[in-house]
């Protein structure tokens, strides 16, 4: 599809990393953008910077895990533009607490915003994107939705959703004939604040679950690989591309792509799941581990002690 004057651009999740890069981007191409973030201070600056680009904007504080509040944007939507053609579900946590052992509740948290929150998106806006003439809905998964074991537990099984849910999407949209085009976004590090995504976690779900010492080794290289990663406008520039070609899948690093193949191969043969002794962007692995365990053990120590 093409963008520009007279398309309206919904992004969530859109008060920092990917999502405000995608909102610049759409205003840039003169797009009319709907900003959405759970972060009201954060999302009032991220419109003050995409209006400035002189097209009209909307910003509208939303969870996207509620599904009230993800009708409500819809309705803002069409009641401030009249009309919407692509919409961006971008909005995601990275985690908290240890996933076998910890609270439930971080499971929760990731999926509801990660999964639960797509859906919403898709069932809110796709009738109205119908009803506007067509459009292009993309879903912001990550390489983790098709490589498990670089973060959290519960972000790989909502990402593994993102995946599946959009290509059944695009599978039933082209089956049925109806003009939405459908990306999935699948970036593997990228200069996001997504590490530090503990700063939304909901009141409701009590207590932010503390990391233990094994889980602070962890977030030091993810932080450390997220500030060496992608830049966001860089992602959005592939996703505009996508949207205008009517691409399904955007990976833009290669070399994340390479360990899902190498993945999907050992499934052929019948091996064991197992890890690469090397991921792009982080030491190897066993360096990683021993430090993880000589932090377990420390931190065991000293609770032990009188």
């Amino acid at each position: 599809m093409e963008l520009g004057p007279g398309k309206v651009a919904v992004v969530t999740g859109a008060a920092s990393g990917i999502g405000l890069a995608l909102a610049n981007a759409f205003a840039a191409a003169g797009c009319s953008v709907v900003l959405a973030d759970v972060d009201r201070e954060a999302l009032d600056a991220a419109g003050a910077e995409v209006g400035d680009r002189g097209v009209d904007t909307l910003t509208v504080v939303a969870d996207v895990s509620k599904v009230d509040a993800v009708d409500a944007l819809a309705a803002a939507t069409i009641e401030r533009f009249g009309a919407v053609h692509v919409v961006c579900n971008n909005a995601g946590v990275g985690g908290a607490g240890d996933p076998w052992i910890g609270p439930l509740e971080t499971w929760e948290w990731v999926m509801g915003v990660n999964f639960w929150g797509v859906v919403h998106g898709v069932r809110a806006f796709l009738p109205h994107i119908v009803m506007s003439g067509g459009g292009h809905i993309v879903n912001t998964a990550s390489i983790a939705g098709v490589f498990p074991g670089m973060t959290a537990p519960p972000y790989d099984a909502s990402k593994h959703a993102v995946v599946a849910i959009t290509e059944d999407l695009f599978t039933s949209l082209r089956a049925g004939g109806i003009p939405v085009g459908v990306s999935c976004l699948c970036p593997g590090w990228v200069r996001t604040g997504i590490g530090d995504s503990e700063r939304n976690w909901p009141e409701e779900l009590g207590e932010l679950p503390e990391r233990d010492a094994g889980g602070e080794v962890a977030r030091k290289y993810l932080t450390r690989a997220l500030d060496e990663g992608m830049q966001p406008g860089a992602v959005a520039d592939l996703v505009l591309g996508a949207i205008t070609s009517d691409r399904f899948w955007v990976f833009p690093q290669r070399e994340f792509l390479e360990l899902a193949i190498s993945r999907w191969r050992d499934i052929e043969e019948g091996l064991d799941p197992s890890l690469p002794e090397q991921i792009p962007g982080l030491p190897p692995r066993s360096q990683i581990m021993a430090e993880v365990m000589a932090a377990m053990l420390a931190d065991a120590e000293q609770s032990a002690t009188p």
